[in-house]
């Protein structure tokens, strides 16, 4: 979902052009998608171009005196990107937290207050799957502004007091509906930003590091929040910030046109088809969606297992927070001292075994043990960073925005199956036992989607060798 941020725009490195306006470059040629590094020609149009016309320019290259995570800060418009994000994620959280205490607040119902939290899962395959076609048919900036206006207006129709119970929830899943678009499309321009080689790995992998984070300091300030004003307060707040990233994102990002612009492409469930025919796409895919339906599995039962065991709630605290940390240091460690080769190297090991940890649980462990296995498999989501150089390299740039639309749809709708599973899991068997068994069924899964991919790898080398014959 879009996200505002801070004040005035980051100063320009010598020979930098404005936020508005990419510089022209030849095009470069994009290498195998398995290296991890794909330099392409990014489009943008500048203030004084004409409308449609499209500026080859080349991907922003890391300087070596900054080498590792510093390097995209050297490219501005990803400073407002990134600030903007930080915004939305402050929008987000908040506007879940005072949303799910609002409706309790107004009924007095457990299951409607839950609601407001299910409710963001099953929009997600909705807009993902029709509204994906708009992510290339239209220019990038105006989608990201326009989703942030759209969440921005719905959470204001919350702050109204005559705003009834059914209309909350509503709007909730209109603002769900957008952010899966909002997501895809500000992942395909960041490719357009950063171009398609180890700059937008980093960019990509930052903005993962920072919702990792909100996951454990969010709902602490959405707290706070809550403390000094009413949940209808708490949501004016969260209206602010999306017009703040919707003000960032329309000055600090460059005019693109729409990336199908001119060519033909299908909507709705037909032009999910035209990405999912793609058998490379399609496992990659595969690859970023089955981990997670898995991974949330210990995270969705972590109460009722602190239950089993007879912990107190800060033990509950330690096995929530555990797999964001795991995952936050697998990731800061692969971007800072692993070379792209070595990144696209330990995608599939570390995408299987991903997992595996997780039969720690089978003796039913203390808090520590459990805590451990969640932090191991939380790092081995370090496979991102190389799976993101892959994907980028395999699509199409006219179908990128479609494509990582329904990439981040399926994820979030794969977490959402994963933790009604458990809870229906957990109701027949007990939790170690559940979490456990995800370890040997998920790793088998794993196995399978790795086993496709790597078919489609030695297929896509074999056409290589044969067209350069």
């Amino acid at each position: 979902m879009p996200a505002p941020t801070g004040s005035a725009a980051p100063a320009l490195r010598p020979g930098a052009s404005a936020p508005g306006i990419a510089p022209p470059a030849a095009p470069v040629p994009a290498p195998d998608p398995g290296s991890g590094a794909a330099p392409a020609p990014a489009r943008a149009v500048g203030p004084g171009s004409a409308p449609g016309a499209a500026a080859p320019a080349l991907a922003p290259v890391a300087p070596a005196a900054a080498p590792g995570y510093l390097a995209v800060f050297a490219v501005p418009e990803f400073r407002f990107v990134f600030v903007a994000h930080l915004f939305s994620l402050l929008g987000v959280v908040v506007s879940e937290l005072a949303l799910t205490v609002l409706v309790y607040d107004l009924t007095r119902s457990p299951l409607l207050s839950s609601l407001t939290f299910a409710l963001g899962f099953l929009p997600y395959l909705l807009g993902g799957t029709l509204l994906a076609g708009l992510t290339d048919r239209l220019p990038p900036r105006r989608i990201l502004v326009v989703c942030d206006l759209v969440c921005a207006g719905c959470v204001a129709l919350m702050v109204v007091p005559a705003t009834p119970v059914a209309a909350l929830l509503v709007l909730r899943c209109a603002v769900a509906v957008v952010s899966p678009v909002f997501n895809g499309t500000r992942m395909a321009t960041l490719a357009d930003i950063l171009g398609e080689g180890e700059l937008f790995v980093l960019g990509r992998s930052l903005l993962r590091i920072v919702s990792q984070s909100a996951l454990l300091a969010g709902f602490a300030a959405g707290g706070v929040l809550l403390t000094l004003v009413p949940p209808r307060g708490a949501l004016a707040v969260t209206a602010a910030t999306f017009l703040v990233s919707a003000l960032l994102l329309r000055l600090g990002t460059a005019r693109r046109p729409a990336r199908a612009a001119g060519k033909e492409a299908g909507g709705g469930l037909a032009g999910t088809w035209v990405v999912l025919r793609n058998r490379r796409v399609r496992a990659l895919m595969l690859m970023f969606w089955v981990p997670p339906l898995f991974a949330v599995v210990p995270e969705a039962l972590a109460a009722p297992y602190a239950d089993e065991i007879g912990v107190s709630t800060a033990a509950l605290g330690l096995l929530m927070c555990a797999l964001p940390v795991g995952t936050i240091a697998g990731e800061l460690f692969a971007g800072s001292f692993l070379s792209a080769g070595t990144r696209s190297r330990i995608v599939l090991p570390l995408a299987v075994t991903g997992v595996l940890p997780y039969l720690l649980y089978a003796p039913e462990p203390g808090v520590v043990l459990a805590a451990v296995a969640l932090f191991l498999a939380g790092a081995t989501g370090a496979y991102t960073l190389g799976l993101d150089a892959w994907f980028v390299a395999a699509v199409p740039e006219e179908q990128r925005g479609r494509a990582m639309t329904l990439m981040t749809a399926g994820m979030m709708t794969v977490q959402g199956v994963g933790m009604a599973g458990a809870g229906i899991a957990a109701e027949f068997a007990s939790v170690h036992a559940v979490v456990a068994g995800t370890g040997v069924l998920g790793t088998v899964c794993l196995l399978a989607a790795a086993v496709e991919l790597r078919a489609t790898e030695r297929r896509d080398g074999a056409d290589r060798h044969v067209t350069s014959r």
